[in-house]
């Protein structure tokens, strides 16, 4: 097997549920899910799709109904983007793997902006690239990107410039002026942007578009921007795995071959669901949002009132991401508050070296109480003797 495969770190949030398996006294948060389950009307749309036996193979990209509504939802948020740059993917994670195989060659330099969901820095390790990372800083719990930091970090060697914002897991939002610069310097040294936007919908700040500002708002069609989507988070289709890309025109055909290589093409079913999540889009994602806004905005405050904590409200994401005085190893704090409190969360070591004595906690419970009821059992794990 490949040494860069050999090599690969386990996911610590992965160790750290591992340690709570089979316990139902756990209250988890730790996987980046919403505890409610997908819409019933999608779910029905997918049953009538295999109840037809549309259970064959379809075309690389996706439907082509799908790449066009896709193309309009995207088209409504941020001006015209047409359904030729578009390919349906069977997950979000799977279309950042296609666009990382897309774009990297063994020994390309790769940047990411970190703490970051480990699977982006794992991505061009798998193709042999050599990752540079540029850390975001926390700042009375909030993080901050230092913009001239990672502009000195991109060069003309920079084959590729991974960004995900709003972020996972601190819930960091690039503003509209920082992406215009972003983007000009890498039209300056010809580097690629992938940016993972898929909690674009998940914004809590004002925005006259109902979501986080976009490199689409402000890129040409042309432009060596990707940009990686999913159905997961605002549309409650965590384990559908599906997803989508936009691209540059001449990027569409090789990327559909690529789909060919990789997975074929995403199931008939699972994108008859998706149409019929972006019929009613309208009606879905605005609820989920102002249900997460309410959970996050129940979450923090009681956090923020133990005295140990130093934690900011996430402008984006469904996250809180917050340090706890004394505790420095995220991954012992983390398996003990399973073990001895019954309390589930990830460990900030899996997002990156900076976020070591970090934790993050998934806020998108559909019993607000619960989240609540995991705060008193932090409350009292912190109130014990120190072991």
């Amino acid at each position: 097997m490949r040494k860069s495969i050999l090599h690969l770190e386990a996911s610590k949030i992965r160790e750290v549920a591992n340690a709570g398996l089979g316990r139902d006294d756990v209250l988890a948060f730790w996987f980046g899910e919403s505890d409610e389950v997908t819409p019933e009307f999608i779910r029905r749309a997918a049953i009538e799709s295999l109840e037809r036996g549309e259970t064959f193979y379809t075309h690389n990209l996706g439907l082509p109904e799908l790449r066009e509504a896709l193309a309009r939802y995207t088209s409504a948020l941020h001006g015209p983007v047409a359904a030729e740059r578009i390919a349906v993917t069977s997950g979000g994670v799977n279309a950042l793997m296609l666009a990382v195989q897309a774009l990297v060659d063994a020994g390309d330099e790769v940047v990411a902006v970190t703490p970051v969901w480990p699977n982006l820095t794992a991505q061009p390790l798998i193709m042999g690239a050599r990752l540079r990372t540029v850390a975001l800083r926390p700042l009375d719990g909030a993080w901050k990107l230092d913009m001239q930091a990672l502009l000195s970090a991109v060069t003309p060697a920079t084959r590729l410039l991974v960004l995900n914002a709003p972020n996972n897991p601190t819930g960091w939002t690039l503003s509209a002026d920082e992406q215009s610069a972003i983007l000009a310097h890498c039209r300056t040294t010809g580097t690629w942007i992938l940016a993972d936007e898929v909690y674009e919908r998940l914004y809590y700040a004002d925005s006259p578009k109902a979501c986080a500002p976009s490199f689409l708002d402000i890129s040409e069609p042309d432009d060596r921007l990707v940009i990686a989507h999913s159905f997961s988070k605002s549309f409650l289709m965590t384990g559908w795995r599906l997803g989508w890309l936009v691209m540059p025109p001449a990027m569409v055909e090789p990327m559909g071959k690529l789909i060919e290589f990789n997975t074929s093409c995403a199931s008939v079913f699972t994108q008859r669901g998706a149409l019929a999540a972006l019929r009613r889009a309208d009606e879905v994602t605005p609820r989920v949002v102002a249900h997460l806004r309410a959970c996050r905005d129940t979450l923090v405050p009681l956090l923020q009132a133990l005295p140990q904590i130093q934690v900011a409200p996430a402008d984006g994401g469904m996250y809180a991401f917050f340090q706890i005085e004394g505790h420095s190893d995220s991954l012992v704090t983390a398996k003990r508050l399973v073990t001895e409190a019954g309390l589930g969360l990830a460990p900030g070591i899996a997002f990156a070296p900076q976020a070591e004595g970090w934790l993050r906690w998934c806020f998108a419970s559909k019993d607000r109480a619960r989240l609540g009821l995991g705060v008193d059992r932090l409350k009292d794990w912190l109130s014990r003797p120190a072991k």
